[in-house]
């Protein structure tokens, strides 16, 4: 069966439990009608689909969490495999097959003319494809952040025989297709189906433009044509006239119905009874030392729970701290929970680095505190006289030791539990300074391999990719750096 037959059968397979879950929500639209069932999409219910999936890839039950692992914000508590890096096995099909298979199709069914008029009934077409760009940026920034060469200029055109681009050409593609979408909204009839920002033009904007300015400042240390390229971009996008997300109210935030669709942690604990991931001493650790106050919202409690440890170590440790912090305290992951996808902690954060690197005439230090203060708004935790004092510690204040580590270093608390963009960053960055996990004698990973689809059904492609990809004579090594991690 050729790849494309198997894309389709997975999409149909995935997407179904989803829209008859959904069709008791009205929160996430109406999708009382399968839009892969008919031969004419119901955009809205596309939509509504690909945003849905949206808090995957901030935590769940796959690439999310083990990135998480990996940037050290999670600790394993019993099976401890993946955080002592054993070789991540994830195959990225599901990604083309699920949401970026349905934001193609709102984008083909708008842009041909024999579709385009009864699409229109979902908002203006200029609209629908401005929003599924955006969005299936955002999924193939993740894809490629996560795996490097992955297939994107053939990809979702019907073909299986896809070959893997080259990240250093996938990411400027990416930034100019988020420069497009902007210019391509226009004022007609906001898209329906959008749990995200109700149809908010304005905002969608500022989204695609925050996501281009940290994708810029991903390629900082990148070898990018021409040199400048990186710092470039991210001023384009931080002056465009649409601006950028510099509030909360702002976020890029997917809220949660609750019933049948909830906060992917909520579901975790509460629904699912599971309890393998707590918040690593790594993190609780330093949030205790500096009074943070997101410490109460971060766990369940402050007790950190050591990273990397075997299975009998970790046994061991949770049977003698029955309350080590699980991921976020229940008051902040209830099943109506909302969950950040960028916001403007993340934004701020990126401006002081910036500031701090010459990029930008931005004040660093004031750059900071206003991404530090947006991220404990965020939280619910601000306080003005608590945070004035956390400022003015010397782990913690730009003028003392090195200002640009002390921004990394907020960026990574920043984006927690954001595993895929928190891992990501700290590739990038090196800060924190993370120890690996104690007595493997293996470094943390670097990027995920090719999984076992690629191999089964694009076999010759990948393993032109995966020789990319060669550590001590290991192709597809899961150490060797992706093009920015240089």
């Amino acid at each position: 069966m050729k790849l494309r037959n198997i894309m389709y059968a997975a999409m149909i397979a995935a997407s179904l439990p989803l829209l008859q879950s959904c069709e008791k929500i009205k929160d996430f639209d109406d999708v009382n009608n399968n839009p892969n069932a008919t031969t004419e999409p119901i955009t809205s219910a596309l939509l509504t689909n690909a945003l849905a999936g949206l808090g995957n890839t901030v935590w769940g039950n796959g690439i999310s969490v083990d990135a998480g692992l990996f940037a050290q914000f999670f600790s394993e508590t019993q099976y401890t495999e993946a955080s002592r890096y054993s070789k991540p096995v994830f195959n990225m099909d599901g990604f083309y097959a699920g949401a970026m298979y349905d934001l193609q199709n709102i984008i083909n069914y708008n842009s041909d003319p024999e579709t385009a008029g009864k699409a229109a009934a979902f908002g203006s077409n200029a609209n629908q494809i401005a929003v599924a760009r955006i969005l299936k940026a955002y999924f193939f920034w993740i894809l490629t952040d996560t795996y490097g060469d992955i297939p994107y200029f053939e990809a979702l055109k019907g073909d299986g025989n896809l070959q893997y681009d080259a990240q250093s050409d996938i990411y400027p593609a990416l930034i100019q297709e988020l420069k497009d979408a902007v210019d391509q909204f226009d004022g007609g009839l906001a898209m329906r189906g959008d749990i995200l920002y109700n149809g908010n033009i304005a905002r969608w904007k500022k989204f695609a433009n925050s996501m281009r300015l940290l994708m810029a400042l991903r390629l900082s240390d990148a070898p990018t044509t021409p040199a400048t390229y990186a710092r470039d971009e991210f001023n384009a996008a931080l002056n465009h006239p649409a601006g950028v997300i510099q509030e909360n109210a702002d976020n890029a935030a997917l809220v949660f119905p609750g019933g049948v669709y909830n906060h992917p942690l909520y579901q975790y604990y509460i629904i699912t009874l599971r309890d393998d991931y707590a918040v690593s001493t790594t993190v609780m650790n330093f949030l205790n030392a500096n009074g943070d106050a997101r410490r109460a919202v971060f766990g369940s409690s402050t007790i950190g729970f050591p990273y990397g440890l075997t299975r009998d170590d970790a046994t061991a440790f949770a049977n003698a701290n029955s309350n080590f912090a699980r991921l976020l305290h229940p008051s902040v992951r209830q099943a109506t929970s909302p969950i950040v996808i960028i916001g403007a902690a993340h934004v701020y954060l990126a401006r002081a680095e910036a500031a701090q690197r010459g990029w930008t005439a931005e004040s660093a230090a004031a750059m900071y505190a206003l991404g530090i203060q947006r991220s404990w708004e965020q939280w619910g935790v601000y306080d003005p006289a608590v945070f004035a004092a956390y400022l003015t510690q010397n782990a913690i204040s730009l003028a003392a030791g090195s200002p640009l580590e002390k921004i990394q270093t907020q960026q990574w608390l920043a984006w927690y539990p954001n595993g895929t963009q928190g891992w990501a960053n700290w590739r990038r960055t090196g800060i924190p300074v993370l120890t690996p996990a104690p007595g493997t004698g293996l470094p943390i990973v670097r990027r995920i391999p090719y999984g076992p689809n690629d191999y089964n059904f694009n076999l010759a492609n990948v393993e032109v990719a995966a020789a990319r990809y060669i550590v001590s004579g290991v192709e597809d090594s899961q150490n060797a750096p992706v093009w920015w991690d240089q």
